[in-house]
């Protein structure tokens, strides 16, 4: 994919993906399905490490995503493309709208939430499938992942649990990784 590609392609979920970095996961999904640079596998992959990086999921996810498709400057392309739309935007908006006095943005802003809240179930729902399902499996009891469920229930139990720091759970899960070869 040339880098124009990219650009345009991480623009629109710049501009649509409503509710932060996980909100970009079905649109990458999506993508995935339109175009053989980018895989299930990788998104997942990405996912975990965007997940596990400082900086903005998004972003860290545009910059995997574009890496895989055209190197350091397809990162860089995606990366300006998922950004491009929010710097607009908000300028835009900014120099137009009185944010709290306006009653038009209150309403696009209290639309924009049960919008952002679907999007981030599903980018939860496809890391679920993806993290816990083998979607190349041909027979039904090959499809599930034995050893990442354990390790999702073991995780999702000890978070509403604990309520440990974020970072405690990442060191768990990565160490549990190399552990369990996973």
């Amino acid at each position: 994919m040339n880098l124009f590609g990219l650009f345009f392609e991480f623009s629109k979920i710049g501009l649509f993906a409503v509710g932060g970095g996980l909100a970009t996961l079905p649109f990458l999904f999506h993508l995935a399905e339109k175009y053989a640079w980018l895989t299930v596998e990788i998104i997942g992959n990405g996912q975990a490490l965007a997940q596990s990086a400082p900086g903005a999921i998004g972003v860290n996810m545009a910059t995997n995503a574009g890496f895989h498709a055209a190197g350091v400057q397809g990162s860089l392309a995606a990366v300006a493309g998922l950004v491009f739309p929010s710097i607009i935007v908000i300028t835009i908006i900014a120099r137009a709208l009185a944010f709290k006095e306006n009653q038009l943005v209150q309403a696009v802003f209290m639309g924009l939430k049960p919008c952002a809240t679907g999007l981030l179930a599903a980018a939860g729902f496809g890391v679920l499938r993806s993290s816990l399902f083998n979607s190349e499996a041909f027979v039904w009891h090959e499809m599930l992942r034995p050893r990442e469920c354990i390790l999702f229930a073991v995780l999702f139990a000890l978070i509403v649990k604990l309520k440990l720091h974020p970072a405690v759970y990442i060191g768990l899960a990565g160490a549990a990784g190399v552990i369990l070869k996973l």
